[in-house]
Formats: structure tokens, sequence, C-alpha cells
């Protein structure tokens, strides 16, 4: 367990979240609080755009820590995740040495410990959470995009917050960093890394809650009108569509339809703007036979 957390109980959790735009429910707000006092990684998995990246931005800045993120895709590898050494600095050093790179009075072991020091070692998301000495918050995003080897590099730095370095040394956390790992549920994730999160799976909000959500983050807008896209933007995901609107578009479409004035949506002013919530013309296709009910 970590002493000293930020956090006193669960509702003080929703509490400092909703004082930074973030509207949380009960499930949220322990899973939060749990990941905190037990020093537990936080594994969110669910469909693209329910706000889980949101999650991890939103605790960094309740709680004023750093965030650090790690932004996962195919082909991510140790040297961009953990550590690399700065080749072209090395041999900038080597060369600084003369001809043969080793000066006369040292051994090939000095200048090789010269050469892999501290000087030299290049720090890249999770050896930086892992050696930060404040508070931080670390988002790796899109956990579910990794190659599977690549997803075994985290086992350690997850299981006893510290990193393997060769030339070094073991270098272990000087405080606990809490982290985040984001999943769109594109494949499925080793049962190693699985064991050793809290899971939260985090669908799209309620119309209620979402309501809340246009209400608290788009200024001057009226509550009709915030009902009114809540309840378009729930039809619409009731489709078969490539690709559903996120939360975060529905607050763009609100900040759109704002700014134009509307304040009372009609077909003309949904035909108008369905490209805010609809990124694919095939699924603006499927929806343009229906706007005229979801105006209504």
């Amino acid at each position: 367990m970590v002493d000293g957390g930020q956090f006193a109980s669960t509702d003080d959790v929703a509490a400092m979240l909703k004082r930074v735009g973030y509207l949380t429910d009960a499930a949220i707000a322990s899973v939060v609080y749990l990941g905190e006092r037990l020093g537990k990684p936080v594994l969110v998995e669910g469909p693209a755009g329910t706000g889980k990246t949101e999650l991890a931005k939103s605790v960094a800045a309740a709680t004023g820590r750093r965030l650090i993120r790690l932004q996962c895709y195919e082909g991510l590898d140790e040297a961009k995740a953990l550590y690399e050494w700065d080749y072209r600095k090395q041999l900038l050093r080597m060369q600084s040495r003369g001809p043969d790179g080793i000066a006369s009075t040292q051994t090939w072991k000095d200048v090789e410990g010269d050469l892999f020091s501290e000087d030299f070692l290049l720090t890249r998301p999770l050896l930086e959470a892992i050696r930060a000495t404040e508070p931080v918050v670390l988002l790796i995003d899109e956990v579910d995009r990794l190659d599977v080897e690549t997803e075994a590099l985290l086992l350690e730095v997850l299981s006893d917050y510290q990193v393997s370095i060769p030339e070094l040394g073991t270098i272990r956390a000087r405080q606990v960093p809490l982290v985040f790992l984001t999943s769109n549920s594109s494949r499925e994730l080793s049962e190693a890394l699985k064991r050793r999160c809290l899971f939260l799976h985090l669908d799209y909000p309620s119309v209620e809650r979402e309501r809340e959500i246009v209400l608290s983050r788009v200024p001057d807008i009226s509550e009709h009108l915030a009902t009114q896209i809540t309840r378009i933007v729930r039809s619409l995901r009731g489709l078969d569509l490539k690709k559903h609107p996120s939360v975060s578009e529905t607050l763009d479409w609100a900040r759109t339809l704002l700014l134009m004035g509307v304040e009372d949506i009609e077909e003309p002013q949904l035909r108008e703007t369905i490209s805010v919530l609809l990124k694919y013309q095939s699924d603006i296709k499927k929806a343009s036979t229906s706007i005229a009910d979801l105006g209504r």
C-alpha cells in the first residue's frame, strides 16, 4: 500500500475530478482511489472515445501531478518505450580521444564505463516515470496496439516499478507512479499484464450523464440544447456505424451549434453539422435516412 495518498476517499476522488471537469460514477471513483492507495496500475478498457485517456489527464490535473504519456503503436520497441543510448554523442566522445578512441592512459573497460554512463542515457516515458522524484501519472495509451513481445517489456516495470539496464544495473522507482493503461480492446491482452492491474470498463455515458458533461464543459449552453444534443448522439450510437461519435465529438458538436447560434436543433442544422459527429461518408449516408426522425 502507498502511504500519503492524495485522495482521502472515493467521494474525494469524485469531487476533485469534478473540479477539473471530469464527471465520474461510483465505479470510476473507486478504481482510481484503489489504484493510488494500493499502488497498482489501472487498466481502462472500452470503445474508442469514452473518456479513457481523459480520465488519466484529469487525475493528473486534479492532483497536480506531472503527466508522462507513452503513446503505443505497432512496432514500438524498447528504445522508444524505456531508454536508448545517445550514439551520436558517444561517437563524438570517442573521436575526441584520438584516432583509436582510447586515451593512452585508459583501458577499454575505462572507456566503456565512460561511454555507457548517465551522460549518454536517453530516457523514454517508462524510465522517466520510474526515475521521477516527484509524484507522476504515467499514461500508457492504447496498449492493445503493442506487439505481444513489446507488451512483455511492461511487466517488469508494472510488477516491481523497476527497470534493468545491463550497463548501469537495476533502477528502482523513487516513488510509485499512478499508472493508467488504456485499451480499445482491438486484441486480447495477456493474462500476466491483466493480473498486475485493477480493471475498469468505460462505456459511452448515459444520456443524463453525457448531458451533465456537456453542461459542465460548454459554458453558456442551454439545458434544452444540451438535452437535444445528447439524445441525438445517443440515437446515432444506436445505428450500425463504422465509428460511433465519441464524447469529445459530442462536445465539439455542442460548441459548433452554440457558435452558430442554434437554440433548437432542426433537420437543416443537423444535416449541415453532422460531419462534426461522423467522420466516415458511409456513416453519414447511413445516418441521413434517419436524420428527419433524429431532428424530431
